[in-house]
């Protein structure tokens, strides 16, 4: 029997002639897939895809977690869109296309819900795409990726079973990050997690793409009410009602070689709000690399180094998505053989005090108007915007120091867990949580401290997203930095603290120091005195405000 046709409400493809045919609202297709589409129209670089609305992937998936034959009939249609556009086949022996599938809920919550990359790779299309591309190292990587992703993603399984043996096989063979291990060696890898994945699961990994692509949709719908996304939501008062939208997309390989990698980038700095890109890369890598806080990226060679052109282009196209969205911009992008391809965008999350800097430029240089900026200042308490340094930073001994991903003095009690942090913050003390790395899952711990410390992870990770947009100190990738969660303590560049002991992030130099300096706040009187004049000009009635609401909505 012959599927039913899917309701052209339900399904969305984009990416080739199909488009710009039928756009929906941000509601029924979410954030994500509603501005991939519009950067599709604006003629950017965007891989073909479909995306399955909030309202159907609701409908679709069962409380069991069970899909229904309607979103197994959906998933096949929009693969076929994909097939036609790419020329590509899924499943096929010659050729094989492999997709990413993504939450998009229609409010912005980096990070809160679970993203499955290469779904399609097994047994034999990882011998099509080694034959296809003449990259074995990139086929067995992309198999090994999947199996890991569908254990968490799908089953829940814990990420260090994983980690241990790929931490085995770096030492095995001499590679100091897992972008250095050989192909061989991933293939003996991937073939440990084929075991692994059984023993953890009790069932062998999906050798199907089409089931890897079903089971793959249902985890995203259900990560709408994982712990973390409903903590988040609680944090910014978002309701639980919207759900989230499947975007199913074809996969490109920032993992191909050296002239390859994935990046985050925003239009300007979400820290201070400074007019210049803002961006972590990472070569040889995929998006998750970048935006998981798991790895170190402040030794990565700068992009412009290796791939000029490419970083040009990246700036060309973040005034682009300025103009065209009518605000700062966080996007992520892939560079596949020195090919730049665009994975999404989003209003970039900032700082207070970006979000004031900001608007006030964006009128100055026209891209919006008063009435505009001020919609963007909305729900921001501008009165209580500051500017925060150290009184006598030169009499201060620096410990180490780090990235800085969000500005602003923090002092507190060093604490290890989101536990010890809700504990000394009942008390009464100011915290700063210190770990290895950050994941969204610890958004509770991020929400009561002030500030972050981090040994690894970059600016654009997306607990460091989040930890901005609350207004944290954060700082990340502090190589002299090692927690020991077992002893409560840790050392920073050989200077040992225990849990409770005292410390200083400064955020806007990037500095570690023990004890409780004295800091100095100032207000940018220059910035409000504007935000104060669009006001008064509104309330006169001498500036229109018809632009800006049309762009607004």
């Amino acid at each position: 029997m012959a599927a039913t046709p899917v309701s052209q409400r339900s399904l969305f493809p984009f990416g080739g002639k199909a488009a710009a045919s039928r756009p929906g609202s941000v509601e029924e297709m979410g954030f994500k897939a509603f501005n991939l589409m519009a950067m599709t129209g604006a003629g950017l670089p965007v891989p073909q895809g479909f995306v399955l609305t909030t309202g159907f992937a609701r409908q679709a998936v069962s409380a069991a977690g069970c899909a229904s034959a309607e979103l197994r009939d959906a998933l096949a249609e929009g693969i076929r869109h994909i097939e036609r556009e790419s020329g590509l086949g899924f499943g096929a022996r010659r050729r094989p296309l492999l997709v990413s599938v993504r939450s998009g809920a229609p409010v912005s919550m980096p990070g809160m819900m679970e993203t499955l990359l290469d779904v399609g790779v097994n047994d034999l299309t990882v011998d099509a795409i080694i034959r296809s591309t003449g990259n074995p190292r990139l086929a067995w990587d992309c198999y090994r990726r999947l199996v890991q992703g569908f254990a968490e993603v799908v089953h829940d399984c814990p990420a260090n079973a994983f980690a241990s043996r790929l931490e085995e096989c770096m030492h095995a063979c001499g590679a100091a990050t897992p972008r250095e291990i050989d192909f061989r060696s991933l293939a003996a890898l991937t073939r440990d997690y084929l075991l692994l994945f059984e023993e953890l699961t009790g069932t062998a990994f999906p050798q199907d793409p089409m089931l890897q692509l079903e089971q793959a949709a249902v985890a995203v719908v259900r990560s709408w009410q994982a712990e973390k996304a409903v903590s988040y939501r609680r944090a910014h008062n978002i309701g639980d009602s919207p759900g989230t939208a499947v975007t199913v997309q074809r996969m490109v390989f920032g993992n191909a070689g050296g002239m390859s990698g994935a990046g985050v980038a925003f239009s300007r700095d979400p820290s201070t709000g400074a007019n210049e890109l803002y961006m972590d890369f990472l070569f040889n890598a995929q998006g998750e690399d970048v935006v998981s806080g798991r790895h170190a990226l402040t030794d990565e060679v700068p992009l412009e180094k290796l791939l000029p052109d490419t970083r040009r282009e990246i700036e060309a196209i973040a005034a682009t998505l300025e103009a065209a969205f009518g605000d700062a911009q966080e996007f992520e992008f892939t560079v596949e053989d020195g090919k730049l391809f665009m994975l999404q965008t989003r209003a970039a999350k900032r700082t207070p005090l970006a979000a004031l800097r900001i608007a006030v430029d964006l009128v100055a240089a026209g891209l919006v108007d008063a009435a505009a900026a001020l919609a963007q200042l909305q729900g921001i308490d501008l009165a209580a915007v500051e500017e925060v340094s150290l009184a006598r930073p030169d009499k201060l001994q620096c410990l180490a120091s780090a990235a800085p991903a969000g500005i602003g003095i923090a002092v507190g009690r060093l604490v290890l867990d989101v536990a010890a942090a809700e504990r000394l913050v009942a008390a009464g003390d100011p915290v700063l949580l210190v770990r290895q790395e950050t994941a969204t899952a610890d958004i509770a711990g991020i929400a009561v401290s002030a500030g972050i410390l981090t040994a690894l992870g970059g600016r654009t990770s997306h607990a460091a997203v989040v930890a901005r947009q609350l207004g944290k100190v954060c700082l990340v990738g502090c190589r002299e930095l090692v927690p020991d969660l077992d002893e409560r303590r840790c050392r920073i560049a050989g200077h040992e603290l225990a849990e409770g002991d005292w410390l200083c992030l400064d955020g806007n130099h990037g500095r570690i120091y023990a004890g409780r300096p004295e800091v100095v706040r100032t207000r940018p009187d220059e910035l409000l005195r504007q935000v104060e004049s669009w006001r008064r000009r509104l309330a006169a009635g001498t500036e229109s405000d018809t632009t800006a609401v049309a762009r607004a909505a």
